[in-house]
């Protein structure tokens, strides 16, 4: 056993989100060469409310924090206690996560060598399916005063530490030490195996919970790297920190480079629907305008019309692409305001005669002929620019190729009409979903739209089918 000190620490919270919610009470046990030699231990008052279910869940209430000290009070004392020794805690990162928070309010920088007892569980015992520190104490016969009290579960926990010293021989408890320090900073449910192969390359990678429900999907041109980095900054980012609690199966696939990524992560988000994944959710009611050759005013259509050719029967321009009308039809009140353009000729107000931008001079006057329809009209074209939705510039399916530095095969994405059909490790394979249905997605379109515009720049090569 190393001379350090290990601290046996857990606390109450007012929640689960550390950036937020606050400590109720801490307790901690201060272990030298395998003897307890010190206790530390307050309740905290949080400065805010401790919500009822919290109560219910930890008996910690309002009134009996009224006198308790605040975390800055204590907090010079407690870290001169706390030393350098490594804190032992179940589910450790949780804790720790607190612990750095509360020190940062407090204007200290804390940092410390985690082992998570939760963590260690699953390497002592992987065929047992509860790890929870409840289930592991009613193993091995350890009965806490109190659950959900941080100073009946720290000597719990220490109690359970002993257990495991006793069942394993010197050796093989500091194996297990050993392991668990080397993947300190992972989630406490995920198995360290999983990640053995992942690579750094570019590619997508899939975040499961409890019965392979879908967390989180995400890209990266280095796997290895971005998922790693999840768990680096679960004690600063509370969308990391339920992350790290729930993911419990990660799977990856990789891809030619980072246009292939950008858009297998758009369509997996959509088929997959996780829970944390909330900017490529599928938007079922896309709307954009459509200004019909020879027309005074545009159309309001359903963003299907962007899955078919921009030529005849529709023609024109298309402009913008709206979660819904409303939000198409605010966008162009507040162009047709800033430009002074006339509400009643764009078709947003009903009636005849001026409007009434024009009677409070907020319009130049097409209502009334003071200003022509076909200026207006070119005024608002030119206004409607920076929505323009571009053109699908090729008579049919595209394959895109792409091959980046960090990827082991090339592949050729296949694309039509803004649409993206799937992508094949060869161009005959390609050929093959050139008919592909499929109908249009905004997230594609822009990741294509950003890609194609200079293509060259991003080492892929374009060839039509």
């Amino acid at each position: 056993m190393s001379e350090t000190a290990l601290i046996f620490v857990d606390v109450e919270t007012t929640g689960t989100r550390a950036t937020r919610d606050r400590i109720t009470e801490i307790a901690a046990l201060k272990v030298v060469k395998g003897e307890l030699v010190d206790r530390w231990s307050s309740l905290i008052y949080p400065e805010c409310k401790v919500p009822a279910q919290i109560t219910q869940l930890t008996g910690i209430s309002d009134d009996m924090l009224v006198d308790a000290p605040r975390f800055v009070h204590i907090a010079e004392s407690f870290r001169e206690w706390l030393g350098d020794g490594q804190l032992v805690a179940h589910n450790a990162r949780f804790d720790y996560s607190f612990l750095r928070n509360e020190f940062k309010r407090a204007g200290q920088d804390y940092r410390a060598s985690l082992i998570c007892t939760l963590r260690l569980s699953r390497r002592i015992a992987p065929q047992e399916r509860q790890h929870n520190l409840k289930a592991l104490l009613n193993r091995y016969d350890i009965t806490p005063i109190r659950h959900h009290r941080a100073g009946d579960d720290v000597e719990a926990l220490w109690s359970l530490w002993q257990a495991w010293q006793v069942e394993h021989s010197d050796e093989a408890w500091q194996r297990l030490l050993g392991d668990e320090r080397r993947h300190r900073t992972l989630p406490a449910h995920l198995d360290s195996a999983q990640l053995e192969g992942l690579p750094a390359c570019p590619g997508v990678y899939l975040f499961y919970g409890h019965n392979r429900l879908p967390l989180y999907v995400g890209k990266s041109i280095n796997l290895r790297s971005r998922v790693l980095g999840h768990f680096q900054r679960d004690h600063q980012d509370d969308k990391e920190m339920r992350l790290a609690q729930q993911v419990q199966h990660i799977e990856w696939e990789e891809t030619a480079g980072d246009l292939g990524a950008q858009l297998r992560e758009a369509q997996l988000v959509k088929t997959l629907m996780p829970i944390m994944n909330r900017q490529l959710r599928k938007q079922r009611k896309l709307a954009t305008w459509h200004w019909a050759a020879e027309a005074d005013h545009p159309e309001l259509l359903s963003g299907s019309a962007l899955s078919q050719p921009l030529t005849q029967p529709l023609g024109g321009t298309l402009y913008g692409l709206f979660r819904n009308a409303r939000e198409a039809k605010n966008a162009l009140r507040a162009i047709a305001e800033e430009q002074q353009l006339c509400p009643r000729v764009l078709g947003l107000e009903k009636g005849k005669g001026r409007c009434f931008a024009n009677q409070v001079g907020k319009c130049r006057g097409a209502c009334n002929g003071q200003e022509s329809i076909a200026a207006h009209t070119q005024r608002a074209q030119e206004a409607l620019t920076q929505l323009q939705v571009n053109v699908w510039p090729w008579p049919g399916s595209i394959a895109i190729e792409e091959k980046s530095a960090g990827a082991t095969a090339s592949a050729w994405h296949v694309v039509r009409q803004w649409c993206y059909l799937g992508s094949a490790t060869s161009f005959n394979n390609a050929r093959t979903l050139a008919d592909t249905p499929a109908s249009f997605d905004v997230d594609s379109y822009r990741i294509l739209n950003r890609f194609l515009r200079y293509p060259e720049q991003h080492g892929l090569t374009v060839t039509p089918l």
